[in-house]
Order: C-alpha cells, then structure tokens, then sequence
C-alpha cells in the first residue's frame, strides 16, 4: 500500500483551537499541524510535502517556487488572495478553497452587531451589575436610544450568498432592503444605484470582494452622502472602508454608529483610528468561527484532500491542466470572502 502523502498545515490554531479535530484529514495524509507561522518559517516547515494547507498564511510565488514536492495548496477558508494561484497554475498546482461554509454564521453575526448598535444590551447590562437600575428611581432606564428596525432601508453591497443571507435575516425583521451590486444587472426594484443606496439607506451593509474597484468605496466623498442616522456594518473585508474617513464622521456626529468585524490591517496597529472611536463597535475578525461553520470547513476540506488525491481537485480557484483534464474556477477571480 503506497505511503499517504505528507501534508503541513501552516496555521491550525484558528481553524482548530481545540475543538475541531483534523481526524478526517489524518485519515487521508500525514498531517502536520503548526498554530501558526511566520513568513521565514514557512519554507523549512512546507520542504517535502505535496499538500500545503492555509487559512491566513500568505504563500507566495517564491515561497512556491521554493517547494519542489508541492502539488496540492488547500486554503481553509472561501478567500484565496492570500495565495499567488498564478504561480501555482504555472506550475500545475491547483488551489481548492473552501466556499459557503460561513454564510449563515457570517450573516447571523452581521445581524447581531445590528442589533447591538440599536439595543446596547452589554453596556445596559454592565450599567445593571454596577448598580444603576438599583439606583434608579423608576421602573426602567436606557442609556442609549433604542431602535426599532421594522420599516428602515438596509442597502446591502454585494449580491453574494452571503449578501442574500443578511436580507433574509433582515427582511424577518420587517426591514426593507435594497441591493447595490457592481455585478448583477439591475433588473429588480430591489437594485439601486450607488447614489441612492448611500443616501435612502438607514443601514448600510457590505458583503463584496475586495477589488481595487471596491477597495476604500466608503470614503469621506460617500460618507459626506450617508444619512447622519445611518448604521454602517462591515463584515467582509477591512479595507472597504476609509477607516480615517469613517472615524471622522464619527467623531463629527454625522454617522449614528459603525460595526466592523474586519479592519484593514489585522490584527489592528495601537494607532488605527477606529480603536477609540465613538459609537464604534469592533469584534476580531469572528463571524466566520462558529463551532458549527468550523466544522463544515474541516469536512469541505476533507473533501477537497479526498477529491484531489482521487485525481479529480473539486473547489479549485485556478484554472490548473493537470493528467489531461482542466480544472476551472468555482469562484470569481479576486474573490475575498471568508
């Protein structure tokens, strides 16, 4: 029986903090798990195996060209810019991602930090244990204005999977949503210009890639458009964002509150300037970590290692020729979801 083929996992930790095991994948490779691993260790660690496995851990063309028994890159997640797919198509090495095993997790967590925005539960909960409402010389107190969502206008940017998730979720709400999308022809009434989402919008959420189309779309100039009542939730790339500009508004008042579960550089330098910000609420990069998302990542990804190993690479995101068959794309080129 031929010997399984040697596989590195470049960066376990997130993907499996203790809770996710690699079972399905030490079943069909021998598995090395590293937490993580910087950009000078990755070479010595990746010498001698055929399958490389990454979730965040950028490889790149030279890191590529450096590892001769490669054959095989996995990215444990549905983005895959962190991975140079020219190179590896050059080479005949095809990239197998992971797509829409944090849909549901991505968008349930995008409506959270919309709820939190209109309700403030933590801070009225920490107002209760420090005492407040036994202070209080009435029945009920608030310390924020609380929101009602039925009725408002979420625009949502991007008409993805991820995208439809959130405008489910919303709808069930009572909102009304509206869809800006670069890619999708507007044939319904649900579609709105650029102008008109910025400016009919009571929230603004964005689920797009990010292109050098997209990147830093909220700027000062879209920002200036935006009701001064509007919410802005960011859960898909940091970089969408002008983070200056929209730390700006904030200070100035002309937003009614932001939340981010991705920022531009990760984890945040001490001086971005949304750390600080007022009404700003700011998780770590978590919507995709669901125990439940988590687990359909590891099996998708066992999938993938089982594909490729039969000689037929399913999820492959770079048009790869390999024993006389082409592997194509299964998602758009730049793609930068989850």
């Amino acid at each position: 029986m031929p010997a399984l083929p040697r596989a590195v996992v470049l960066d376990g930790h997130t993907t499996n903090p203790g809770d996710n095991p690699w079972t399905r994948l030490e079943a069909l490779t021998r598995l090395t798990v590293y937490e993580r691993t910087l950009p000078h260790e990755l070479i010595e660690r990746a010498q001698g195996a055929e399958i490389l496995l990454t979730n965040k851990t950028p490889i790149s063309a030279e890191q590529i060209a450096a590892l001769p028994a490669l054959k095989f890159i996995g990215v444990l997640a549905t983005g895959y810019n962190i991975v140079d797919t020219e190179a590896a198509r050059a080479r005949g090495i095809p990239v197998s991602n992971v797509p829409e095993y944090s849909t549901r997790a991505v968008a349930q967590h995008t409506l959270a930090l919309l709820l939190e925005l209109c309700h403030r539960c933590g801070e009225h909960s920490q107002a209760v244990h420090c005492g407040e409402w036994s202070r209080s010389p009435d029945f009920c107190f608030w310390k924020s204005p609380q929101v009602g969502l039925w009725g408002k206008r979420i625009g949502i940017a991007g008409n993805g999977r991820i995208g439809k998730q959130v405008a489910a979720l919303a709808e069930a709400f009572g909102m009304r949503v509206q869809i800006f999308s670069r890619h999708t022809p507007p044939d319904g009434d649900r579609f709105v210009s650029w102008e008109e989402w910025l400016e009919s919008s009571d929230v603004l959420s964005l689920h797009c890639a990010l292109t050098e189309a997209t990147r830093q779309m909220i700027n000062a100039e879209a920002l200036r458009r935006v009701k001064p009542s509007a919410f802005l939730l960011n859960t898909s790339r940091g970089a969408l964002i002008d983070e200056t500009a929209l730390a700006t508004a904030l200070h100035e008042g002309r937003l009614a509150g932001a939340a981010c579960d991705v920022l531009s550089t990760e984890p945040p330098a001490p001086d971005n300037p949304l750390l600080g910000a007022p009404r700003c609420l700011l998780t770590p990069h978590i919507a995709w970590t669901a125990l439940e998302a988590r687990r359909s990542l590891m099996e998708t990804m066992g999938d993938n290692l089982a594909a490729y190993l039969r000689g037929a690479p399913i999820h492959v995101v770079n048009e790869v020729a390999a024993a006389g068959a082409a592997f194509c794309a299964s998602q758009p080129p730049g793609s930068n979801s989850r």
